[in-house]
């Protein structure tokens, strides 16, 4: 089943890009897993919310939590890098890839059922507190359990194909082998201080080469801000600014170096 899911999963990105009202594009995705007993789960209740859902939330008899990551191709990621407002690509991406998610998720669980087993959809953005901007769900926090990549100074996933991209997940009673996680870092400020360009980046003080400082309210505000300027092409309540035009962007920069 695992290698059915998985060339389901690229099968179905390859061919969602083809239809005629697409404007983005992807790099082929990548996958991991978690199994749904890891204990890390219960820490994201001290590290992310109180509230986090635990996979069983989902299922009562929970045994995988399928992560993967849909990786934009770098002309997405390079219209990004100019200006104080995200690129429309940028936008349209985010809202298209959403969509995508949604579709993938929703075809994943189709093929599981076929063969007698059980998922749950959950959806790809949109399922945080608009208080406390934290996520019942952190599609990011669950796809580092997975194994799926590390935590960069700029709070994203960077996964061996960069953090420039979106991150699905799935949760089913079918149990598959969980991806071991990589030691050591991803990110070339934690790994040896040679960067910290995020930092840099953001256009709104949210972040800050203290690891300890993160404004989420300044993130979400230039988010919304560029919901409002990219209201033509839907909801694209993103920024991006701290994810282009960086050594993560596209790739894992502290694995090159160790090659």
């Amino acid at each position: 089943m695992k290698n059915i899911i998985e060339r389901e999963i690229r099968e179905y990105a390859s061919e969602y890009e083809k239809r005629h009202d697409i404007y983005s594009s992807w790099k082929v995705p990548i996958i991991a897993y978690a199994s749904a007993d890891d204990p890390l789960f219960l820490k994201l209740r001290e590290v992310a919310t109180p509230t986090h859902a635990l996979p069983r939330d989902f299922i009562e008899d929970a045994k995988t939590v399928i992560t993967y990551f849909l990786p934009f191709e770098e002309s997405v990621a390079n219209s990004n890098i100019e200006g104080r407002g995200s690129s429309i690509e940028w936008g349209r991406s985010y809202i298209e890839t959403n969509s995508l998610i949604g579709e993938i998720n929703a075809h994943i669980k189709a093929v599981i059922e076929e063969s007698g087993y059980t998922s749950m959809l959950i959806p790809a953005t949109h399922n945080f507190s608009e208080k406390t901007l934290m996520s019942d769900w952190s599609q990011r926090h669950v796809a580092y359990i997975a194994g799926l990549g590390k935590f960069g100074l700029n709070r994203m996933l960077i996964t061996e194909k960069g953090c420039c991209g979106r991150i699905g997940s799935i949760v089913t009673d079918l149990a598959i082998e969980p991806t071991k996680r990589m030691p050591g870092e991803s990110c070339l400020y934690k790994e040896n201080g040679s960067c910290g360009v995020c930092a840099t980046r953001c256009v709104n003080d949210a972040l800050s080469q203290d690891e300890s400082i993160f404004d989420r309210h300044k993130c979400y505000e230039m988010c919304l801000y560029n919901a409002d300027r990219l209201k033509d092409i839907g909801y694209a309540d993103v920024c991006g600014k701290c994810l282009v035009g960086m050594p993560c962007s596209l790739e894992n920069p502290v694995s090159n170096i160790k090659k």
